[in-house]
């Protein structure tokens, strides 16, 4: 007997074997079963063999949420919308993303933030100001905080660093 593409039942499974966390949103397998005959050409045993086909894990919605995050970073972050575009509610959104990011999606968004900012930063003809405007960042003691301790550096001994100045 062949069956495909079967959902294997994973809370189940984990009920049954008291699993926490398996890290994996649903799985599909291929079963095949075949009869082992005796002497006496009677079915002796059954062999199930079971090949993963596919298994979800959760990163393709990591993605689709870094991606949301990635095209949307000069807007507020927004915790709802970034789950609803991974597709996920956004309790099991965070936790998930935590899991595979190690760190929480609006820690990524600030990082990518001041990443988009540094580059900024490092074009000349822009004023510093304008570079923090142009990232929809008030250039205040909070933002010029938050880039130091992102950094290392103030934004203007990170621009002085990065174009070689003394």
């Amino acid at each position: 007997v062949y069956l495909y593409d079967i959902r294997v039942p994973i809370e189940d499974i984990m009920e049954r074997y008291s699993i926490r966390d398996l890290d994996i949103i649903a799985a599909y397998q291929d079963i095949t079963l075949f009869p082992i005959f005796d002497g006496q050409k009677n079915a002796a045993y059954v062999v199930a063999l079971l090949i993963d086909r596919r298994v979800y894990r959760g990163k393709e919605e990591i993605e689709k949420a870094k991606e949301y995050m990635e095209t949307h970073w000069l807007e507020p972050f927004d915790a709802d919308a970034t789950a609803k575009a991974a597709c996920l509610s956004r309790a099991h959104f965070s936790r998930l993303f935590k899991k595979h990011t190690g760190t929480t999606p609006y820690e990524y968004y600030i990082n990518y933030k001041i990443y988009k900012l540094r580059e900024k930063l490092l074009d000349p003809n822009l004023t510093i100001k304008q570079a923090f405007d142009l990232c929809n960042m008030d250039y205040s003691g909070n933002s010029a905080r938050l880039f130091r301790q992102k950094t290392g550096f103030s934004p203007s001994a990170y621009r002085r660093m990065a174009h070689g100045d003394k």
